[in-house]
């Protein structure tokens, strides 16, 4: 396997794991827009339509695009790519969160759920908001690690929605149905995607690469003094292709 194409493993992964919120919520547009149910009816998308449709295109788009951004080859041999794709995410995102929060506030509650993941959902989605914004301040100050590591974690909280189908499954199977438990597999599929965000944030090599915009100007200008001095010191070259 190539470097390029061990780049892409991540991403791949990433796709992999969106796929299951990104196909549940495009049958659910099936359904709002008069298609088949292939997935049980909520009576509660079917009265106010709207708001589900913006936060499953936005999720969509959110959760592919976004894992994108994580094959690091391709982001630096495109970076032009990167800075608009990261302005659509940025839209994205906030549909995502907006909506969301919408949907927390104004509908009603799922039947089998509690009110511990009532209180989940305003204490991670506006954390995602947040992650968002810094991220942003971040990349416009120039501090290129600050804004990867505040994006990572906004695209990890997004992401919970595919990590929560495993964890509920495990949740059910090894404690049974109830609201709490339904709640507490919800709220794990979060802690787990911001545990390992937090791990690639601080796995990468610090010094690796610039911290900043224009960080590596001073080291490029010494070393090019450097090699300036070194180059005087050598003899000069009589003919074309002898050694100095």
């Amino acid at each position: 396997m190539t470097a390029r194409q061990r780049g892409w493993r991540v991403p791949t992964a990433l796709v992999a794991l969106s796929l299951i919120p990104v196909l549940a919520g495009t049958a659910r547009l099936v359904e709002l827009g008069g298609g088949p149910a292939v997935i049980p009816a909520d009576a509660r998308f079917a009265a106010s339509p709207l708001p589900v449709a913006v936060h499953i295109v936005c999720a969509a788009v959110y959760a592919i695009l976004g894992a994108l951004q994580f094959a690091a080859g391709f982001r630096r041999r495109r970076p032009g790519w990167h800075r608009v794709a990261g302005r659509v995410l940025v839209v994205a995102a906030l549909g995502v969160a907006s909506s969301a929060l919408w949907l927390t506030l104004f509908f009603p509650p799922q039947e089998d759920s509690g009110p511990l993941l009532y209180v989940l959902r305003l204490v991670f989605v506006p954390a995602m908001v947040a992650s968002l914004v810094l991220g942003v301040a971040a990349v416009r100050r120039g501090d290129v690690a600050a804004h990867r590591a505040w994006m990572t974690r906004a695209y990890a909280i997004a992401l919970a929605a595919g990590t929560q189908a495993f964890t509920e499954g495990v949740g059910e199977g090894v404690f049974g149905t109830s609201a709490l438990v339904l709640d507490l597999s919800r709220g794990a599929a979060w802690v787990i995607n911001l545990v390992v965000a937090e791990w690639v944030i601080r796995r990468r090599p610090v010094g690796g690469g610039a911290g900043r915009l224009g960080g590596g100007a001073p080291r490029l200008a010494g070393g090019a003094a450097r090699l300036a001095g070194a180059r005087r010191q050598r003899p000069a070259a009589t003919l074309v292709g002898d050694r100095p």
